[in-house]
């Protein structure tokens, strides 16, 4: 059973690769794998990563998602009573919580995007501006969502802060 989950998950990956490949060569965003770094903008890198996380969904991530899905199905009908009360028991028991990722750096890039769009520079190529705009601009924005963020967290720690330290004991 090993075997076949782990030659599943290379045989996914494999087909994996080749659609980003077949995605870069066959795209009209990037002009069919020909265009230069200097002739994107930010609309193409959207839409190309949109578009590409797409075919990824439709190529591998539903073949997966069937695949493992009927493979633990099939696994959980053939699983003797006995394990399957253990497994129960061992879900009631253990309350683990997953630590899932934040979003800060998508949130970063909506926000990236946003900034770009105002200035009007959302469909420029990335040639058109001096390297330095597109750094400055990226810190900008992460300056600007720390103090929009950091603001309201830093008053709520205040808070607690004070609360904890007045605590009666």
């Amino acid at each position: 059973m090993l075997i076949l989950c782990i030659a599943a998950i290379v045989i996914l990956a494999v087909i994996a690769v080749n659609v980003a490949i077949w995605h870069i060569q066959t795209s009209p965003i990037g002009n069919f794998g020909n265009a230069t770094i200097d002739q994107w903008s930010l609309d193409w890198v959207v839409g190309f990563c949109i578009v590409l996380i797409l075919w990824e969904l439709l190529f591998v991530g539903l073949p997966a998602g069937l695949l493992f899905g009927l493979g633990g199905y099939l696994w959980w009908q053939h699983l003797p009573a006995e394990d399957k009360e253990l497994y129960k028991e061992q879900e009631k028991k253990s309350h683990k919580t997953r630590n899932a990722g934040s979003g800060c750096g998508f949130l970063l890039f909506i926000a990236y995007c946003i900034y770009i769009a105002i200035n009007g520079n959302y469909y420029a190529a990335f040639g058109s501006q001096p390297y330095n705009y597109w750094i400055y601009s990226y810190l900008l924005t992460m300056g600007w969502l720390l103090i929009i963020v950091g603001i309201p967290i830093a008053i709520a720690g205040l808070i607690y802060l004070r609360y904890w330290l007045n605590k009666p004991e």
